[in-house]
This record gives structure tokens, C-alpha cells and sequence, in this order.
């Protein structure tokens, strides 16, 4: 672990319009580690330091794991994202398990460090509520999704969205930039392995899969209108 430099604490969507001043308060108590692919930052109830957690780049899959012992994928974070927010407002255990996607670089801050921070400029926690309001409406989302939505269609918004998330091309043909395995895509939307094989080979004229977790949407309109819950022209799914 290594003291975080200016660059770094810029690159956290929190801090990216602070005065180089401000930031440079920050730069004592803040401190950035390197996780490999597959490496465990944190796991599910872990006590974890009063400090905020930050991704400076590369991708965290977080992940919980039912008293069944199957494995949910929660979402995937990219570069800027915070996370292990009860380490800062909440008990201080973690609430799943954060592994790294590939190379990526973790940033903390200590909390006194941050509360200061926050008093001197209040735009952070406004910032900082807005993330864990966007996590609580899609947690709700998914929940309300795995009850009443059908496979297909919790399919096409998981494809949505991490499109967005990894600032995949939304306009046309494009490849999303992060590799997803039919395992992950499975345990993000509650399905079998089996099952999310069979619906990529069922929308193999809307979105493309190939060797390595490479995803391709050919048409996002036809994926807009499934997302939507439409029927769509069976000409355009196999």
C-alpha cells in the first residue's frame, strides 16, 4: 500500500472538482493497493477500517453469497466508482465480497480525513447520497425484476446496462468493453448456466457472444423493445 497521489484522488468521481488544495489535504490520509485479476479485496462480513473505498481504474465484481451457497453477482464497478459504504456510515462489515475483475487499483481515505473534507465542501455528500440512491433504486429494480420479469427481458436490461457502465458504444453495432462469461451474465439475473446459453443462441440476431465473454449487440433497437417487454419480429431471434 502506497500514499495516494493528486492524479489519483481526481480520478474518484467524488473529489473530481475539488480545488487542488482540498485535494492535497486529502493526500496524507489516502492510500491506493493493487489487486490482481481474481484477487479478494474485501469479503462478505469482513470488519472493515473506517475509511471510503475507491476504484482509481480497472473492474470489482461484487458479489454475495446465499445460505444455499449459490453466488449472486450484485453489479460490476468501473473506474471512479465507491464502495463498502458501511465501512463508512453503516456497521463497518462488509456487506459482500468485492473481487477484482482484472489489475485494479483501490483507493481508500480515512474517514476523519473525509468528514473534513465534507464540511468544507458539502457537494461531496450530496454525491456520495446520489450513488447509494442510483444502487437503492436498481437493487429494487433487480428484486422487483426476479419477481415479475421475465428472463429475456432481465437479460436485455443487464446487457443495457453494463454497456453503459462500461461506455460501450449505445448507438451502434458495438462491443462491450468489459468480457461478461454466460456464468456471470447467469448469476446476475437469477438463471441456470443452461438457461443463458439458450437465450444468447435464442438472440443470436440481436446480440453476438463469442470466445472469451466478448458481447456484441447487433441491433439495439430490437434490444430496446425486448427491454421494454415487447414482442419482438420473430424473424430477428432464432
Amino acid at each position: 500500500m502506497t500514499q495516494a497521489t493528486i492524479e489519483q484522488l481526481s480520478a474518484i468521481a467524488l473529489f473530481s472538482q475539488l480545488h487542488p488544495d482540498q485535494l492535497a489535504s486529502l493526500q496524507p490520509h489516502s492510500f491506493v493497493q493493487t489487486y490482481q485479476s481474481g484477487e479478494t479485496v474485501t469479503y462478505e462480513g469482513d470488519r472493515l477500517p473506517a475509511r471510503l473505498y475507491a476504484l482509481v481504474n480497472g473492474y470489482l465484481r461484487v458479489t454475495k453469497i446465499a445460505t444455499s451457497g449459490k453466488e449472486t453477482i450484485l453489479r460490476t464497478l468501473a473506474s471512479g466508482d465507491i464502495f463498502a459504504a458501511p465501512a463508512l456510515f453503516g456497521n463497518g462489515i462488509a456487506p459482500a465480497t468485492v473481487v477484482a475483475e482484472r489489475e485494479a487499483l483501490v483507493l481508500t481515505v480515512e474517514r476523519k480525513a473525509l468528514l473534513n473534507a465534507i464540511q468544507a465542501n458539502p457537494e461531496i455528500a450530496l454525491k456520495m447520497m446520489a450513488v447509494f440512491n442510483q444502487r437503492l433504486q436498481q437493487l429494487h429494480e433487480t428484486v422487483h425484476g426476479l419477481v415479475s420479469e421475465r428472463a429475456i427481458v432481465r437479460l436485455a436490461r443487464f446487457l443495457q446496462s453494463s454497456a453503459a457502465e462500461s461506455g460501450g458504444d449505445v448507438k451502434g453495432q458495438a462491443c462491450l468493453r468489459l468480457p461478461l462469461s454466460y456464468y456471470e451474465i447467469a448469476r446476475s439475473i437469477g438463471i441456470t448456466y443452461e438457461e443463458c446459453v439458450r437465450l444468447f443462441k435464442q438472440l443470436n440476431t440481436i446480440v453476438a457472444y463469442s470466445r472469451g465473454g466478448k458481447v456484441t449487440v447487433l441491433d439495439w433497437q430490437a434490444l430496446d423493445d425486448i427491454s421494454a417487454g415487447q414482442t419482438v419480429d420473430s424473424s430477428k431471434t432464432a
